[in-house]
């Protein structure tokens, strides 16, 4: 999932964002429609019921979470929007706890202030003085909508109970990810920015569409089912310490001390989360 900030990064200047994110989900379905199509065709009428909520869920996990990145890595760092980002699995604790009556406890509480430690860690490069020189740009505004979005659609994807395989509701997910990016697609082309389809395009759609789609989506949405929203949401604390990663093997960045404890503490905060939840699964 990390790796969608090698698409915010390497494609911010060649592809625009909202095509980007169009032709992203739009090919993500395409590949996976023929393995999925059969399903579609026998079983209609037992999830023609499900559709409303599966555009729901397709309007914020690629409407939103698709394009609002792209969008903000036009005027942000990587660095502002790893943070932002990462603040997610408190909106989704927030909101399972408030709407949805999900239990919070210390154990959890100390997991996420861990995992939140560990993150600032990676950003402010173990330096205290670094954390006031951040500065925030429309671009951060746009992450924060991101952060967001992905918290309810954490959430309701897993509350949202469906008798669809997790493969052929992800498919639709895409479609309707897609449709809703189509209006505002072509305005973009239209008032703002032109496509080129060149071999750019071409590389960073199919990079787009495989990797933090197909693959990411398919196993966030298995994990989030066996664990819970929570739980599942607190992995977005690792977009910071993958992104370091991509960043030695991509773009020749350094991984310096201060990476390496903030990866410590980011893996000891989910423990600690996990850990709580794998007791009260016994109990």
């Amino acid at each position: 999932m990390a790796s969608n900030l090698v698409v915010a990064r390497g494609a911010a200047e060649l592809v625009p964002p909202i095509s980007l994110a169009f032709w992203r989900w739009l090919v993500c379905f395409l590949i996976l429609l023929p393995f999925t199509f059969k399903y579609f065709f026998k079983n209609y009428k037992h999830y023609k019921n499900e559709l409303i909520k599966i555009f729901c869920l397709g309007s914020l996990a690629c409407g939103v979470c698709g394009a609002f990145p792209f969008l903000a890595g036009k005027t942000t760092t990587i660095i502002n929007m790893g943070i932002i980002y990462s603040s997610s699995p408190i909106f989704i604790i927030l909101i399972s706890t408030i709407f949805f009556k999900e239990k919070i406890n210390l154990i959890r509480i100390c997991g996420v202030l861990i995992c939140m430690a560990g993150v600032i860690t990676i950003i402010i490069k173990g330096s205290i003085l670094l954390l006031f020189q951040l500065k925030f740009t429309s671009g951060d505004l746009w992450m924060l909508g991101a952060s967001i979005g992905w918290a309810f659609y954490t959430i309701y994807l897993f509350h949202w109970k469906s008798s669809m395989p997790i493969l052929e509701r992800f498919v639709l997910i895409a479609m309707f990810g897609a449709i809703s990016l189509l209006p505002f697609f072509v305005l973009e082309n239209i008032y703002i920015s032109e496509t080129n389809y060149d071999l750019n395009f071409l590389f960073w759609v199919l990079f787009a569409a495989i990797s933090p789609s197909i693959i990411a989506f398919l196993l966030f949405s298995y994990v989030n089912n066996k664990l819970g929203a929570s739980v599942t949401g607190s992995v977005l604390y690792l977009y910071t310490v993958y992104g370091a990663v991509y960043g030695l093997i991509l773009f020749n960045e350094t991984i310096e001390l201060f990476h390496y404890m903030g990866t410590v503490l980011v893996f000891i905060g989910i423990f600690l989360i996990k850990k709580k939840i794998n007791n009260d699964k016994r109990i």
